[in-house]
């Protein structure tokens, strides 16, 4: 995999603007506004490798029919598969697919229809490469005879090819305040590799860990739904999408969200510098995205005048010059 080094550059990797990732003509058109219409007409329009990024939550069978007209579930992988052909068509070849979604249960027994779904989509040409959990911190109240409530939905992660972007540096975590305490005093075992007590292959060296402030995360992404849904019954948490665009894209990438509701993912797209299209074929829900990604809009404009203002101060105080886009990438982050 690509990984971004975080080293030895004035920006890490993913923060680049060096122009590698310049967009073709056709997609040009097209970036930074949310379209109206239904997704499988609308992407037989974009240009072929152009987009970086998919990440999506598509309506669930048969869920929310008062948002979404409802897809019988016996219908959901014929009506999904030839709107991945065309993702998989635009994709680029080092780019990724994250698809959010999550089987529901009928008449007391969960539904397969997402399990095949990712053998179709592999038989399409995808590759799974990972499954992330959303681990709902304040899921929906429930209670059910033979189950308990959902607290969690899958995040697929599709590839075109084995090698893509990954930049695992822009979501380490803190490593928390149990390594101040552990690390104080290292035993003899500690700064040695100790095996796994039942064999299984496995071994730590505590020692290791000395002066390493982040971590890698790992699969599950703890995060709580979103509250103030804005009108849309199914939006998820800005987030969400964050996550996977700081993990897969970098400064000046295209993500494309066809099923994007509120406009959630042109949201955090845009808010980390990267280009978005959002395609959804309620005009209610087009509206709703149009107005959120303005009015975000003006709230980074107006961010990054002050930024530059302090950091002309900043500056000017140290005695030194310092390239604005070095300062808005230390405030502002990945």
């Amino acid at each position: 995999m690509v990984q971004g080094p975080g080293v030895a550059r004035t920006l890490p990797l993913w923060e680049s603007d060096d122009g590698a990732n310049e967009m073709k003509d056709g997609i040009k058109r097209i970036v930074d506004q949310v379209f109206e219409a239904d997704c499988l007409e609308f992407l037989k329009g974009v240009p072929d490798n152009s987009v970086d990024l998919v990440v999506t939550s598509p309506p669930y069978a048969d869920n929310r029919k008062k948002t979404y007209d409802g897809v019988p579930v016996h219908q959901y992988v014929d009506w999904f598969l030839p709107r991945a052909q065309e993702l998989l068509r635009i994709l680029k070849a080092d780019g990724s697919f994250v698809l959010n979604i999550k089987e529901r249960a009928v008449k007391g027994e969960r539904g397969t229809y997402v399990l095949e779904l990712i053998v179709a989509l592999r038989a399409q040409g995808w590759r799974w490469t990972e499954e992330y959990i959303w681990h709902k911190k304040n899921c929906y109240p429930g209670k059910w005879p033979n189950r308990f409530r959902d607290a969690w939905e899958r995040c697929l992660h599709f590839t075109k090819q084995k090698q893509f972007k990954m930049f695992q540096e822009a979501v380490m975590v803190p490593t928390g305040d149990w390594a101040e305490k552990r690390l104080k005093n290292l035993s003899d075992t500690d700064r040695l590799r100790d095996e796994s007590r039942v064999q299984s292959g496995f071994g730590k060296n505590v020692s290791n860990w000395l002066g390493r402030h982040y971590a890698y995360p790992t699969n599950v992404l703890h995060l709580a739904t979103e509250c103030a849904n804005r009108g849309h019954s199914a939006a998820f948490p800005e987030a969400l999408p964050e996550w996977f665009i700081r993990l897969l894209t970098r400064r000046g990438d295209v993500v494309l969200d066809p099923f994007v509701g509120s406009g959630t993912t042109a949201l955090a797209a845009m808010t980390l510098g990267r280009h978005f299209i959002g395609v959804e074929l309620n005009p209610e829900f087009v509206e709703l995205a149009r107005s959120s990604i303005a009015e975000r809009e003006s709230t980074l404009q107006q961010a990054g005048v002050r930024r530059r203002r302090n950091g002309h101060q900043r500056a000017r105080s140290a005695n030194r010059s310092v390239p604005q886009r070095l300062l808005r990438s230390q405030e502002t982050g990945a």
